[in-house]
């Protein structure tokens, strides 16, 4: 059984890539949520799959269902019902994933790898290597994730931490402070 390694670029930034390993009997549906899991994405949205040539030009298109809002030139494949291995036409097959039509994420697909070689640890699709900080479905990520949370918590001083109030040593406010200074300095003057 061939084993189809794929590289999924992020369509605005393309040092920003995942690559999924799939076997070629398992169908675009299986594709799609490999895809969704290893960017971290949802699954509550359209999605559709283009075949493609080595402009990117969207051909023959693949979608998650047949949806009633968009016109077809052509009768679209389900993705339920099409497995990856019949719509391999090149070595180096390339493919267009639009997923959420109204924030239109697209990234690129690229056949980087055929191998027969089938692990029996790795549970098929699987993603088998993440570079870059992915987009963020829902807003921005920070580079520290939920680890500045911790950081910054932890670092938090308390409220009456010593050194940091705005009484002097005495009790006594700032400006007492520098009256009592400016005292004890005409004191010391009127006694030389």
């Amino acid at each position: 059984m061939a084993i189809l390694k794929f590289r999924t670029y992020y369509e605005e930034d393309d040092a920003v890539y995942r690559d999924v390993v799939i076997k070629h009997s398992q169908t675009f549906f299986d594709l799609h949520t490999a895809i969704l899991k290893a960017y971290e994405f949802d699954n509550k949205h359209q999605a559709t799959f283009f075949r493609s040539n080595d402009n990117w030009q969207r051909g023959k298109e693949i979608t998650l269902e047949k949806y009633a809002d968009r016109d077809y030139r052509v009768e679209p494949l389900l993705m339920g019902n099409t497995t990856i291995g019949s719509e391999i036409r090149d070595t180096n097959q390339k493919f267009v994933y639009v997923y959420d039509f109204t924030k239109n994420w697209t990234f690129l697909l690229e056949l980087i790898n055929v191998t027969k070689d089938e692990s029996n640890k790795i549970t098929y699709p699987a993603t088998s290597r993440t570079e870059g900080i992915g987009p963020q479905q829902y807003g921005t990520r920070s580079l520290l994730g939920k680890k500045f949370v911790d950081i910054e918590e932890k670092y938090d001083l308390p409220q009456k931490t010593e050194g940091f109030s705005e009484e002097g040593e005495g009790g006594e406010t700032e400006s007492e402070s520098e009256n009592i200074s400016e005292e004890s300095e005409e004191e010391n003057f009127s006694e030389e």
